[in-house]
């Protein structure tokens, strides 16, 4: 293993990139306080498609409460997963996928880097798209032509540009960037929420019925699949260059106040949006986000519009930047700018084809996050576990040593990821085609009530984050000791 331990190697380039990759943190660049956490976490979370999971919510056949409950719940829980990897980050001065060779190897951790590069491309196409389709509903609202080609192929340079520019250039361009998003998008959400508040109807909103406990379960799952889950893998590439002896319970409280704030109320404020009417509902969820951007007053069109591209390129910077370090982790022999840009470059291609080519974008979303959402869920749950079992940092220099104490393979972990997946993925469904071998554990279609009662409960992703986490505390217990022993 040839990768430096520490950042003493690299640091920044003359033009002040980035070059530090997958090293630890050297002692003299580790600065901040955990209340910086606060401004990027919330910059990427602070966009309106959480108003949109209101309406996806309410999908799932549940009443304005239950919605509420398990919007704030999900969300909240999911970010404080985000915490405590953070807390790792701290303690480890190193990025998520390095630190997790502590669990899985120094080999054995290119697998669930492999899962971390997939979902943080996925998600940086997924956000380039969203605010495409964002600045095409502008144009149109200002009069422009509906649905343009051109207005599409413009917006994708200018917004790819951005993403890949900042995410190329580093860390801290990306901390002072986020500042300034956080201020501005705070503020033109807030006076944008006045603004849409006269559009709810509170007798139709207390008039939804109440769903079962599969349908709760099942909002609940897909709320942490569609926000915390997504950024669990991420949480210690932002919490590296903090001292070790900066306060854990405030990186972890910082962190998850600032990813779930933004998310929660725009959640409650979309989950009333679409309990009041279903056209309110059809247009809230619609992936384009077009009619978010049409129900905001012809004063306030151009700044709200601005504010949900920005909120969506600053969640698409921070992908950019961590699908580079994960692409790393996976064994790829370049400098962390260019991984990067590489996986800039994938972000282009794939927006291009659901922009010009895919017919449908939401259902493969879903698949895609579910799918993925499961062995996620696994690794998550034995990351959490180990920061909980481990009373001493990590041996810096160990991490990149297959032949040191955290070993080349750890069969176990791998097998509890294993185990998970194929449960999990036994107990979630998608009817998107390429999709629907899952859920082959509820039985054949029309036989039994399980089926029936749990299919699109998503009760996989659960069952999955409960194993990794009781697992490794049962199996991993002894291997951490022995860690920390020597």
């Amino acid at each position: 293993m040839t990768t430096p331990s520490t950042s003493e190697t690299a640091g920044s380039s003359k033009t002040g990139v980035e070059l530090t990759g997958l090293e630890t943190i050297a002692e003299s660049e580790r600065h901040g306080k955990p209340r910086s956490l606060f401004w990027p976490w919330f910059a990427a979370n602070v966009s309106v498609f959480a108003i949109a999971y209101g309406s996806f919510a309410l999908g799932f056949g549940i009443s304005f409460w239950q919605a509420t409950l398990v919007g704030v719940i999900g969300i909240v829980v999911s970010f404080f997963l985000v915490g405590v990897v953070s807390l790792a980050g701290k303690r480890g001065s190193a990025p998520t996928m390095v630190l997790s060779r502590a669990q899985f190897g120094v080999n054995g951790a290119r697998l669930p880097a492999l899962l971390s590069w997939i979902l943080t491309v996925g998600w940086e196409t997924v956000l380039t798209v969203s605010a495409v389709f964002a600045v095409d509903a502008t144009v149109q609202a200002l009069g422009g032509p509906a649905d343009s080609p051109v207005t599409k192929v413009i917006a994708l340079i200018v917004i790819a540009a951005v993403v890949v520019v900042v995410g190329v250039y580093g860390f801290s361009l990306i901390m002072r960037l986020q500042l300034w998003i956080t201020i501005v998008t705070g503020a033109v959400t807030l006076i944008y929420l006045v603004t849409v508040l006269p559009l709810i109807d509170f007798a139709a909103v207390t008039a939804v019925e109440a769903g079962s406990l599969a349908a709760v379960i099942g909002a609940l799952v897909f709320m942490m699949t569609g926000f915390g889950l997504g950024w669990v893998n991420a949480g210690a590439d932002y919490s590296r260059y903090l001292p070790r002896n900066a306060s854990g319970k405030a990186v972890v409280g910082w962190t998850t106040f600032g990813a779930a704030l933004a998310p929660v109320v725009l959640l409650i404020v979309g989950v009333l949006l679409a309990a009041s009417s279903t056209e309110l509902a059809e247009a809230i969820s619609s992936y384009s986000l077009g009619p978010l951007v049409g129900l905001s007053p012809a004063w306030l069109l151009i700044p709200f519009a601005l504010v949900v591209v920005l909120g969506l390129v600053a969640g698409a910077i921070m992908d950019v930047y961590s699908s580079g370090l994960s692409l790393l982790a996976v064994g790829l022999k370049v400098k962390r700018p260019v991984a990067a840009a590489i996986d800039g470059v994938l972000m282009v291609l794939g927006s291009i084809f659901v922009l010009f080519i895919a017919a449908d974008f939401f259902g493969p979303f879903q698949a895609f996050l579910i799918t993925l959402g499961v062995p996620i869920a696994a690794w998550a749950g034995i990351f959490v576990a180990d920061v909980l079992l481990r009373k001493n940092d990590l041996a810096d220099a160990e991490l990149y040593d297959p032949k040191g104490r955290y070993g080349s393979v750890r069969w176990a972990s791998i097998a509890l990821v294993v185990l998970a997946t194929v449960l999990g993925w036994g107990l979630v469904t998608n009817d998107t085609p390429g999709f629907t071998w899952l859920g082959y554990l509820f039985g054949p279609e029309g036989e039994g009530t399980f089926r029936e009662g749990w299919a699109y409960s998503n009760l996989g992703v659960l069952i999955a984050l409960v194993i990794g986490f009781v697992g490794y505390l049962l199996f991993g217990r002894s291997a951490v000791k022995a860690q920390e022993e020597k």
